[in-house]
């Protein structure tokens, strides 16, 4: 058995959140300016009793609905989210319910960020290949927004909510349709990128206290905060050494990758990254315009997105690359089925 990306869908939330909102509330950024620093001219923001799960399962109701498979193919769940419904019970658990998945399938969750989807991609691959599992449904759903103090504007621009379902299916045969994989961590950038309070290490998390930064943000401990200097670098480092580690383990070279998804960060960040490795615009793939950082949704999107635009299709490989929070980073090759 050979694991395959069989197919992928995409849900946002009803509320759309403009660049012209945005500017209305810190006149010192223009719609431009927002645009021009951030490649985002929308992005789309949970409603206040809205979850990740509930965003993860329009998306997974949405693969269902397009005859990708039904929900009793499924024989494993794997949600990837950083902000759960619960701290118990298990999120994917409460999923496997409400969307009459049996109850012989498999459900975790795991806690990662931007480089979710690849490691997601990775644990179904390995479900997959040893037979514990036939039809994996991998889904990511992030509201970071619900992280984000208001009056933020540094991390307020950048982050949209979304969840994303993807069927991992494995096909008899010996060809390689996703990996190899090629993982890091270094937890030394932890605080560079926090929700400092809600968790067990300190549970206090009420809001109040919120201070403002040198640039004019205000945010408490109980919000997201960025270093935004520091990500930067890190990715700059970080990226080129994964991609080239993978092509080096797959045994190609740069052009014989016919797309590459990197985490749709920012676009002047992916600028930078597709310079840097000399990635011909043709061959990188962009499109957070109209939703934004999405965190571990930004690769299926993107994937989803290059499909229906022609630059996806059977045959081709991509390459995707995750990186980001924990610091934790991962790159794979998929070939489109």
């Amino acid at each position: 058995m050979k694991a395959t990306v069989a197919a992928i869908e995409y849900h946002f939330p009803e509320r759309c959140l403009t660049n012209a909102q945005l500017a209305a509330e810190f006149p010192e950024w223009s719609v431009e300016k927002i645009e021009e620093k951030t490649g985002i001219a929308e992005r789309w923001i949970a409603a206040e009793d809205e979850c990740s799960s509930d965003l993860g399962i329009a998306a997974a109701r949405k693969l269902f609905d397009s005859g990708a498979c039904r929900p009793a193919d499924i024989d494993y769940i794997l949600f990837c989210t950083q902000s759960p419904d619960h701290f118990l019970p298990t999120t994917a658990c409460m999923m496997q319910e409400r969307l009459g998945i049996s109850t012989s399938a498999g459900a975790l969750d795991f806690n990662l960020g931007c480089s979710g989807y690849v490691y997601g991609l990775g644990l179904a691959k390995a479900l997959v290949e040893t037979r514990q599992a036939t039809n994996v449904l991998l889904v990511t759903a992030e509201t970071y927004s619900k992280f984000i103090h208001p009056k933020d504007k540094s991390v307020r621009t950048l982050f949209g909510d979304a969840g994303a379902a993807t069927l991992v299916r494995g096909v008899a045969g010996n060809d390689e349709f996703i990996g190899p994989f090629v993982y890091g961590t270094d937890g030394a950038g932890a605080r560079n990128l926090i929700v400092p309070t809600g968790g067990m290490r300190r549970r206090v998390a009420t809001g109040e206290g919120a201070t403002m930064d040198s640039d004019g943000n205000l945010r408490s401990e109980a919000n997201l905060y960025m270093n935004g200097a520091e990500i930067f670098a890190f990715t700059l480092q970080a990226v080129p050494k994964v991609v080239r580690e993978l092509l080096a383990a797959a045994g190609k070279r740069l052009d014989d990758i016919d797309l590459y998804v990197f985490h749709q960060a920012n676009q002047y960040m992916l600028e930078h990254l597709r310079k840097k490795l000399k990635i011909p615009p043709e061959r990188f793939f962009v499109g957070m315009r109209h939703c934004g950082n999405t965190v571990s949704c930004t690769i299926p999107i993107a994937l989803k997105q290059a499909v229906e635009e022609g630059r996806m299709q059977p045959g081709r490989l991509a390459m995707a690359v995750g990186f980001g929070v924990g610091y934790s980073w991962g790159a794979t090759l998929i070939r489109w089925v």
